[in-house]
């Protein structure tokens, strides 16, 4: 079936409608994509591969993602921001979410500090009783009073020792418990998340919500809620005490708290959005370090360490005056409440003294109050530390917040449906695409509406400039996308009613640059197939002439390949990928640019491979070297999101088109 383009014309006549259209590719393409020049004629001949790489047009260098050339990018994008959108209550909806299975242990953890926190309260009202009446006794010779305070108090002291442990042991493993679980949440929404999520927000944010973040909700958990629940408490207990010891003396204690309750929503309003500002200063910095390192090749290439270092050292310097300005407000917050408790004990202990003086007040009320003072201010300065910890947590979380509310722009079917039951003894499967036209969230159409049918076992290759939208079509059929419009069918079933791992099954994508993970070679060819044996690992790189390289190394196929695998050659990972994909045995098989970054001896030894791989498969090759195309059974001209030449490669070049004339200047290199 020809593709259609989006006025219904054929790809003869339209072919003549694409000049001056704008509408390209926003999609990463390899630089360097070879494409159709123009319209000339040229004998049919095959194609042959003896021979350096095709020459390519010119390119037009494009940005990683985003909305195709001409158009300006979606004004407020939410993902150039640090913080995603979240919906209102999003934030206290996950700290619930993380506290309720741990419910059980967070009720223990606050009744061990109430216990807590009255064995500490009980030694004022012990010296109190100590001096009012164990001193009076001790001077009539009757020990018994203050051998039964001291009793008592190291009985409290014993008691508050045990509970606090205790405490600290059960809010211990909640917090550990509520960090994996979010840490994992992270991780997972992270994976599920559509390949347009990741091609939009930086790497960079991602790892500053999964460390930096988390680290900051770690020191609320840890420290920042025992200080407040403890400051509560104490609040409670000593207003409570105070006012039964002595009325008078509890009510201008109770009313000092006025000024100091004044003072704290100061503080909070004001660090909130100091600690904001904060953490994204931070999250800056993580990216910038984490993309210098991935790009460092280039950055050495062309020299910009010192423009890095520039850039680098102003991100590092705003996250210092951010982080001095929350030290900045700390230091007024204690200030200001040093003074303020400061004064109210001052004028609490003169007044009781002279009412101890006049004698309407007992010494040791006096003394139990003055302690019971000291004791609920001191920790006053800890809660502007249980504030910050709470600011900080709190921009964090909203932050972590905004990310779990994404949702993944490629959602799994509410009703998966598994492929049709494949009879034939070739695994490859017919693919469709119907009525599909495409246009990136950032603005900016991509691909017209086309049709477009794959039969089973064929290999299609497309060819075009960057930006014409071929990587496009291969995200669509490997649903890295859905349409905008239309639907993409495999064998007759939407790609949106597969489930993901059905979907996998059927559909596997090698890349232009083959990712290996840190493992061996047998973890990264058995990635699709987990498994697989170590027998079927062997006979998929030995089909693919991969075997004898693998053997070679120094631990065979034990081997680790270290980080993105460093450890063998661009070649040989394009190998590595293409047994991988072998052992999938998928029913369509995507090749985006799989030999544009190869030398000749390493495209020669692909090119092998690809053989081997693509038998029976239905196939779509975006082909960046004209000598890629002699696989092929069709090739698709691709231009401004339109396919404008489509049929065998011998077809083509007898044509007068681009192909033809792409062929032609590739032959002329020969010579």
């Amino acid at each position: 079936m020809k593709a259609v383009d989006q006025q219904g014309k054929p790809p003869a006549a339209a072919a003549q409608d694409t000049t001056g259209t704008s509408a390209t590719s926003g999609a990463p393409e390899a630089n360097g994509t070879c494409g159709a020049t123009g319209a000339s004629g040229a004998d049919a001949t095959h194609l042959t591969t003896k021979a350096p790489a095709a020459p390519c047009i010119p390119d037009v260098p494009l940005a990683a993602s985003g909305p195709p050339e001409g158009h300006a990018p979606a004004v407020g994008d939410p993902f150039d921001r640090d913080e995603l959108p979240s919906p209102p209550g999003a934030t206290m909806r996950l700290l619930g979410s993380l506290l309720r299975p741990r419910r059980a242990y967070v009720v223990v953890s606050v009744l061990l500090l109430l216990l807590q926190q009255a064995a500490v309260q009980a030694g004022p009202l012990l010296v109190a009783y100590a001096i009012d009446r164990g001193v009076p006794a001790f001077r009539q010779q009757n020990y018994g009073p203050l051998v039964a305070v001291a009793v008592g108090y190291l009985l409290c002291a014993v008691a508050s020792g045990a509970l606090q442990y205790a405490f600290f042991r059960m809010s211990a493993r909640v917090s550990q418990d509520v960090l994996l679980d979010l840490r994992g949440r992270i991780f997972r929404h992270g994976q599920a998340l559509s390949v347009d999520f990741h091609e939009r927000y930086t790497s960079g944010r991602l790892i500053s919500r999964a460390t930096t973040d988390v680290e900051s909700l770690r020191e609320l958990l840890s420290e920042g809620l025992q200080e407040l629940i403890a400051v509560v408490l104490a609040f409670v207990y000593i207003s409570a005490l105070l006012l039964w010891l002595d009325l008078g003396l509890g009510a201008v204690a109770v009313a000092s708290f006025v000024p100091l309750y004044l003072l704290i929503r100061l503080y909070r309003r004001r660090v909130g959005v100091v600690f904001a500002r904060r953490s994204s200063a931070v999250a800056a910095v993580i990216v910038k370090f984490t993309e210098t390192l991935n790009g460092i090749r280039p950055v050495r290439a062309f020299r910009r360490e010192r423009a890095n270092d520039e850039v680098f050292a102003r991100l590092n310097r705003t996250h210092e005056l951010s982080n001095g300005d929350s030290l900045l407000e700390m230091a007024r917050y204690v200030t200001g409440s040093r003074l303020v408790a400061n004064t109210a004990v001052a004028a609490i202990v003169l007044w009781g003294a002279h009412r101890v003086a006049s004698g309407s007040l007992a010494l040791g009320v006096l003394a139990a109050a003055a302690l019971y003072l000291r004791r609920l201010y001191d920790p006053i300065d800890r809660l502007g530390m249980f504030l910050n910890s709470f600011q900080s947590a709190s921009a964090s979380l909203e932050k972590i917040a905004g990310l779990l509310a994404q949702t993944p722009a490629v959602p799994e079917p509410s009703e998966p449906r598994s492929l049709p039951v494949h009879d034939s003894e070739h695994p490859g499967r017919e693919a469709r695409f119907e009525g599909v036209r495409f246009a990136y969230r950032t603005g900016g159409e991509v691909l017209p509406r086309f049709d477009l049918t794959l039969a089973a076992g064929e290999t299609v290759a497309v060819v075009g400039s960057t930006g014409a939208g071929k990587s496009t079509l291969a995200k669509l059929l490997a649903r890295f996308y859905d349409p905008t419009e239309g639907r993409v069918l495999l064998d007759g079933t939407d790609l949106r009613d597969l489930a993901t791992p059905e979907l996998r099954r059927g559909v596997v994508m090698v890349t232009q640059e083959a990712f290996l993970f840190s493992g061996t070679v047998t973890e990264n060819i058995a990635i699709g197939r987990s498994d697989a044996s170590r027998e079927d690992i062997e006979r998929a790189a030995k089909a693919i002439g991969a075997h004898d390289f693998i053997v070679g190394l120094p631990d065979g196929y034990d081997t680790d390949v270290r980080k993105r695998g460093g450890r063998i050659s661009a070649g040989q990972r394009q190998l590595v990928a293409f047994a991988r994909a072998l052992l999938a045995d998928p029913a369509v098989l995507i090749l985006d640019e799989a030999t544009s970054s190869l030398d000749i001896p390493g495209e020669r030894a692909v090119q092998r491979a690809m053989h081997t791989v693509l038998r029976g498969r239905t196939a779509v090759v975006i082909a960046h070297r004209l000598s890629t195309v002699e696989v092929a059974d069709r090739v698709l001209v691709m231009e401004h999101g339109r396919i404008v030449e489509d049929g065998p490669p011998a077809q083509l070049i007898g044509r007068e088109g681009r192909f033809a004339d792409l062929h032609r200047a590739w032959r002329d290199s020969l010579v």
